[in-house]
């Protein structure tokens, strides 16, 4: 029960950490995350104190519009070994379906959405570290499986290209600057952000 009310904290961290990062980057233009390219994934750390403070991810936006269209990021909690995973898609998903993810080798199963904003549809999750390793283990394409709210199936694709290498730096990153995560005695950990319509 501690690790799942900890596993809470941090993910409600790591929802909130852009909006942490943009206020406490606010005064400095300089204080930008350090941001590297691993073939088609990015590992990003923020100059921020946090449990998690890197991620990888990848973003496939629309050509014509620049809208975009699907968006991966995966951080790690050094003191839990565990992962966070969020997933963001667009409008007019049957919410109720959750996103699949789908590699040559590997099947997730059925991932929940927590929340949508005229962005997108969000899932947000800690997950097993299986999820990873069957993503590292597998080729170079991946997708993610929707279904829209009118009943049609849609597989929105990503790359695998530098996954695994990506998520080594990310990790070695992420132990060399996480703030541990701590609980304090007679002190609950805070929830999750509520949802935002």
């Amino acid at each position: 029960m501690m690790k799942s009310a900890l596993m809470g904290a941090v993910l409600g961290a790591l929802l909130v950490s852009g909006t942490a990062y943009a206020q406490q980057a606010a005064p400095e233009a300089a204080a930008r995350p350090d941001v590297k390219t691993v073939e088609d994934w990015f590992v990003r750390c923020f100059p921020i104190q946090s449990p998690s403070p890197c991620d990888m991810f990848q973003e496939l936006d629309n050509r014509e519009t620049r809208q975009r269209i699907l968006s991966l990021s995966i951080a790690f909690v050094p003191s839990l070994n565990r992962h966070a995973l969020q997933v963001t898609v667009p409008l007019d998903i049957a919410i109720q379906k959750g996103v699949v993810l789908q590699t040559d080798s590997y099947t997730s199963p059925m991932l929940k959405y927590r929340r949508c904003d005229r962005n997108g549809c969000y899932v947000e999750m800690a997950v097993d570290n299986a999820l990873v390793e069957g993503l590292a283990k597998s080729g170079a394409a991946g997708k993610v499986n929707i279904v829209a709210d009118n009943g049609k199936a849609f597989s929105l694709n990503f790359s695998l290209k530098g996954f695994a290498a990506a998520h080594d730096d990310m990790v070695t990153k992420a132990r060399a600057k996480a703030k541990a995560v701590e609980k304090q005695p007679g002190a609950e950990a805070p929830a999750a952000p509520a949802a935002t319509p």
